[in-house]
């Protein structure tokens, strides 16, 4: 074979030319047949000197899916700060004498999502009951009324779908939350076919009733296991079928109603505390609540919330819905938001999202770049562009609690919703991202460093995506460009 012919056939079989440039990469990467139907919107700008590295309809409004919570985060921040504690308190109103106290204990809760979770207020109903009792209490002559009224408006946030909400990722948002009003529900066969399986509730005193229709069948058989309850209904309908020997099933659903289990619980440990109480337990929800009967009480005891940065720490890693929705609303019955006064209702949602809206605008984010409804991301409603996304990351990288924010943020392979992502790539304990998926979305915000030292604010969002049977996961094809990044040496 001549020279000639050879360096031919060489050329034939040998790999195309590498593109170099970092848009032609991702270019690439997102022009692949498999998004042909799909809608990507990307934004890369520079931390270090405000450039834009790549840009791809970036200001197209998108579905952020759970990296709308940054938005809530930076609302949270601006306005309540990261020091702040949110408040459990009891309050009465009655006279005291002789250790009986006359009048209502009202139980008032103010948004803090963490109560009854470890490590922090598992024992809350027990502190409120010890200082109780430190007043000298030993009667109530009244009922315990429990009261979410605080938050002004429905539970379940704005655009939320009636499919997600007996699951605990959609868990009501209630100002007086406890155990991340989620129920653990847990179905065991019995030792014979043909038996009832066994269906229990932790906390039993969940405020559920189960209608179980679960039979036992025979070992080795599929199980067909559905758990059913209608929105706003107190009944959980168990029903299909379980097999022998199997080991037990556990899932994970929405509290009916958070204050009632959160009075439940005070009521027991008053009597831990032998506290008598002579009344029954109420429970107050929006718009039933009568401001007037807490506004006139004095705080008795009082428990507080973890700080809010502690608070936005555990939400963002674990991309915890309640408790993001929480300190949106919060912020929205505080009077430190920053909203126009109205005559007319305005719910705690609304006032939030107008103070948003005024912080949005102080940062340069156009009112036509934004549309959130809600503040956790589970809503299709909420729509943002790419670059929405990465001038909030630059505003929030430059103030006072960016490196609170940024610890905040899983991280690649190391922890979070991201503990199992990029694993052995230059991302890895490198990018700090949010996250965000539901159902054809999937998103991805946060800073990276790259190889040259460069450090980047980006936003990843890849809409209206159905992989194709044998195609990579939706969020592998969006970490890759985040791998890009980390990976990046020069602009070239």
């Amino acid at each position: 074979m001549s020279v000639l012919l050879m360096a031919v056939s060489l050329a034939a079989t040998a790999a195309p030319p590498v593109t170099t440039t970092l848009a032609a990469r991702i270019d690439a990467h997102i022009g692949a047949p498999r998004f042909a139907a799909a809608d990507w919107g990307i934004a890369v700008v520079s931390l270090d000197d405000g450039s834009t590295l790549y840009s791809h309809r970036a200001d197209r409004l998108l579905q952020p899916a759970s990296t709308a919570k940054l938005f809530t985060a930076a609302l949270a921040l601006s306005t309540l700060g990261a020091d702040y504690r949110l408040p459990t308190r009891l309050l009465a109103s009655g006279t005291l004498a002789n250790g009986r106290l006359d009048g209502p204990l009202i139980l008032y809760g103010m948004g803090d999502p963490t109560l009854g979770t470890a490590n922090t207020s598992a024992d809350w109903a027990d502190q409120l009951a010890s200082q109780l009792a430190a007043r000298g209490v030993h009667r109530v002559h009244g009922n315990v009324i429990a009261d979410d009224s605080y938050f002004r408006g429905p539970l379940t946030g704005y655009g939320w779908e009636a499919d997600d909400l007996q699951s605990a990722f959609a868990a009501p948002a209630s100002a007086l939350s406890v155990n991340e009003n989620a129920v653990r529900v847990t179905v065991t066969p019995a030792t014979h076919a043909g038996q009832p399986a066994q269906v229990t509730l932790d906390p039993a005193d969940a405020g559920l009733t189960v209608a179980n229709a679960l039979a036992t069948i025979p070992e080795g058989t599929p199980d067909d296991i559905s758990l059913y309850r209608a929105p706003g209904s107190t009944t959980l309908h168990a029903f299909g079928s379980v097999a022998m020997g199997a080991a037990p099933r556990h899932y994970s659903l929405s509290l009916a109603d958070p204050a009632a289990l959160a009075g439940a619980q005070l009521l027991q440990a008053l009597r831990q505390r032998h506290i008598r109480v002579d009344g029954k337990l109420q429970v107050r929800h929006w718009p039933e609540g009568d401001a007037g009967l807490a506004a006139g009480a004095g705080v008795v005891a009082e428990v507080l919330s973890p700080p809010l940065g502690e608070i936005l720490h555990r939400g963002l890693k674990r991309s915890q819905n309640l408790y993001l929705q929480n300190l949106l609303l919060a912020v929205g019955a505080s009077p430190l938001a920053d909203a126009p006064a109205s005559t007319g209702f305005v719910s705690s949602a609304q006032r939030a999202l107008e103070t948003l809206h005024h912080l949005l605008d102080r940062i340069g984010v156009p009112a036509s770049a934004s549309v959130l409804v809600e503040g956790s991301g589970l809503a299709r409603r909420n729509l943002v562009t790419p670059n929405a996304l990465v001038r909030l990351l630059v505003y929030l990288a430059a103030q006072p609690q960016a490196a609170l924010l940024r610890e905040s943020l899983p991280i690649a392979g190391v922890d979070g919703s991201l503990a199992w992502r990029m694993r052995g790539t230059a991302a890895q304990g490198n990018v700090h991202a949010k996250t965000g998926s539901m159902a054809y979305v999937q998103c991805l915000a946060g800073y990276v460093t790259t190889a040259a030292g460069e450090h980047l604010a980006f936003a990843i969002m890849l809409n209206n995506y159905v992989p194709t049977p044998g195609a990579p996961r939706a969020s592998a094809d969006v970490d890759a460009i985040a791998v890009m990044l980390a990976n990046l040496a020069n602009r070239g």
